[in-house]
């Protein structure tokens, strides 16, 4: 350290005398010394301070004790430094265990849209962040019967998507496209009761369409209400059902309804984050969706949901305020 400060002070000293780039650029050299030697910026200050006085011997005290309040500052601003490429390292680590923690839910997560005959069924997905706390099931048996599930869970992030890998879980083991919605959700709703952590809330649609007689039959845990749309009469209907959330009374009974689905008829099936525009007022989300699709009824159904989901975005300026699935079955 003492071979350190002697060639400060006259790096330093050159530098006053003659004020030019090459004394500069020797300083900076020196710096990466002391940074090798872990010279903290409080001891720089010091050294520099020592340089001075002994430069100037009758420096004013007023001058010395300036110096000691910066290398006080200095001891702060160190710790503050440390501390903050400490949050950001752990930052970084948290985002990178995030990203492959969305790579695995999608792998976990990942759906089949089917294509049975003289059905078209069209999906748009987009997670709100990294984690998505919406999920589409789809079951399908070739023949008779189309089972579709959307799930949304009330949380965000890791809770939300492990939760939603127990949901998949349940209806991987009921594994057939003709069980009743009644009796999905009654099913579910006993694997979340046990499994899954009291502060997270589960909604949940789940329809059954026959194949053979174009019969669609729902059933639905708190969830947003799916849309119904008759061509015949140009008019929507809500498929409500008032059924209690996943996983708050583990013997609740419920209830399913059948509609039957005509030429050019669609059902709209969604979560609350198409619905929900927090910061549009008294705005009538439903209507203004029932409007979009109505009016982008002649494309396929692929096409109706992103068309949609452009609508609504643009809406909200590009900045949607949750996840947002949409599910579009045309007969």
């Amino acid at each position: 350290m003492k071979q350190l400060k002697a060639q400060y002070k006259k790096i330093l000293l050159d530098y006053i005398l003659n004020q030019n780039e090459s004394n500069l650029y020797i300083g900076q050299n020196l710096i990466k010394q002391l940074i090798q030697k872990n010279v903290t910026p409080e001891d720089v200050i010091g050294i520099h301070k020592q340089a001075i006085e002994e430069i100037y011997e009758d420096l004013p005290e007023s001058i010395s004790h300036a110096y000691d309040f910066l290398i006080e500052l200095m001891v702060h601003f160190g710790l503050k430094v440390k501390e903050h490429q400490f949050l950001l390292l752990k930052q970084e680590e948290m985002r990178i265990e995030m990203d492959i923690a969305a790579k695995i839910q999608n792998l976990l997560l990942e759906t089949t849209i089917p294509t049975p005959e003289l059905l078209d069924i069209g999906m748009v997905s987009i997670p709100k962040r990294k984690m998505n706390g919406d999920y589409v099931h789809f079951l399908h048996d070739d023949e008779n019967y189309l089972g579709v599930a959307v799930t949304d869970v009330v949380g965000k992030g890791v809770p939300a998507a492990l939760c939603m890998s127990m949901v998949k879980y349940g209806l991987d083991t009921l594994g057939y496209a003709n069980s009743n919605p009644s009796y999905v959700l009654e099913v579910l709703n006993k694997i979340i009761e046990k499994s899954v952590d009291d502060s997270m809330f589960v909604s949940l649609f789940y329809g059954r369409y026959n194949l053979n007689n174009d019969i669609f039959t729902w059933a639905s845990a708190g969830h947003e209400p799916a849309l119904y749309y008759r061509a015949k009469e140009n008019i929507f209907y809500d498929l409500e059902s008032k059924g209690l959330l996943l996983g708050i009374l583990p013997e609740f009974k419920y209830i399913q309804h059948d509609v039957k689905l005509e030429k050019d008829d669609f059902l709209v099936l969604m979560t609350d984050g198409v619905t929900d525009f927090r910061k549009l007022e008294e705005f009538d989300s439903r209507g203004y969706i029932k409007q979009l699709a109505v009016s982008y009824s002649r494309l396929s159904a692929q096409q109706m949901c992103e068309e949609i989901y452009k609508d609504l975005e643009r809406l909200q300026d590009f900045n949607l305020d949750d996840d947002f699935t949409i599910v579009i079955i045309k007969k």
